[in-house]
């Protein structure tokens, strides 16, 4: 395979046709490394996590030239201070993480990067840090090996839980999986909402007129938990609204709404990506606490997501009491790191 190093915005823009091709095949074909995701995150460093950067994302192609490996790295000072290369998307607001690959091209394709990396030409990294690959992923092994083989230091430790649902094929069914106390809350709540005086409504946003003035709605409802307002500093919020344009015009946005007697009680924002729906962020009303908001649309959106043949529903990171009460099960997230 012959390798190539992108460095520029302009380069790696026009990699979006065929990278996005080369993820469907890949075992990590999640949403946070499709191209317009990691665009969005780039122009943005992250919504502000990181105040400077080179882009070094290292590609194959095949001899007839078609893209088979990607290796989206950034170039900059790693939280310990030292000279690191990373994936873009990391740290704090992207889930999942990887090297975009056919999982039987790994073994060549990590082979040739490494030898990348030796080279001359490479910046001057200290450690290869990678954050956020979920723990099964064919990678990490091939990994461990490779640094093996250069003599380079590899570790590897677990970093977060993240739950997730494989769904069924009807309602009554998933309801059925979960312990009688789970199974009877769930069905309690969505009939005390919708038993409520004032009507009870949810949506998924699919009018582009709207989805500006939804994306607000949603960010406007986020900020009312202070530890998000907190974490709503400009730059995020200019990542989040690139990031929720960039999904809508892919196709892979779904952003929902609850509303009672007309006024917005809770949201979700999630991706719609692979057969799987991966529930990013939400936000709440307090005023409306007394009916469980963020419990019933969240009710909503996994009947949708059965009746629509999705396979799993993806909490993604962290190990929230609701999300197992919802018959989550669990696995994890680990941080590689080879140090030379």
């Amino acid at each position: 395979m012959q390798l190539d190093v992108i460095r520029t915005i302009e380069e790696f823009d026009a990699l979006k046709e065929e990278w996005n091709a080369l993820l469907a095949c890949s075992a990590s074909a999640v949403p946070f490394l499709r191209h317009e995701y990691l665009a969005a995150w780039w122009r943005t460093l992250g919504g502000g996590e990181w105040k400077s950067g080179e882009l070094y994302v290292v590609i194959a192609r095949l001899p007839d030239g078609k893209l088979s490996g990607v290796a989206p790295l950034f170039f900059t000072r790693a939280k310990e201070n030292e000279p690191a290369l990373m994936l873009l998307g990391s740290i704090e607001i992207s889930d999942y993480l990887d090297v975009v690959i056919c999982p039987q091209g790994t073994n060549a394709f990590i082979e040739a990067l490494f030898e990348q990396l030796d080279g001359p030409t490479a910046p001057p990294w200290k450690t290869l840090d990678l954050y956020n690959l979920l723990e099964s992923s064919p990678t990490l092994p091939v990994l461990e090996a490779a640094a093996r083989q250069y003599g380079w230091q590899y570790r590897q430790e677990r970093l977060q839980h993240c739950p997730y649902i494989l769904l069924p094929e009807d309602w009554d069914t998933y309801l059925a999986s979960l312990d009688k106390k789970q199974r009877h809350e769930i069905r309690r709540k969505m009939r005390r909402a919708e038993s409520n005086d004032d009507p009870l409504r949810w949506y998924i946003v699919t009018d582009e007129a709207s989805l500006d003035e939804n994306i607000e709605a949603f960010l406007g409802l986020m900020e009312q938990d202070p530890e998000k307002k907190a974490f709503l500093s400009q730059a995020m919020r200019s990542h989040m609204r690139l990031t929720m344009q960039a999904a809508f015009q892919g196709g892979w946005l779904q952003l929902a709404f609850l509303e009672v007697g007309g006024v917005k009680a809770a949201a979700y924002l999630s991706f719609d990506d692979g057969g799987h729906l991966w529930v990013y962020n939400s936000g709440l009303n307090f005023d409306y606490s007394e009916i469980s908001p963020g419990w019933v649309l969240l009710g909503y959106l996994l009947q949708w997501a059965i009746e629509n043949k999705r396979l799993a529903f993806d909490f993604m990171r962290g190990d929230e009491e609701y999300k197992y009460r919802f018959g989550a099960l669990d696995r994890f997230i680990v941080r590689a790191t080879i140090r030379r």
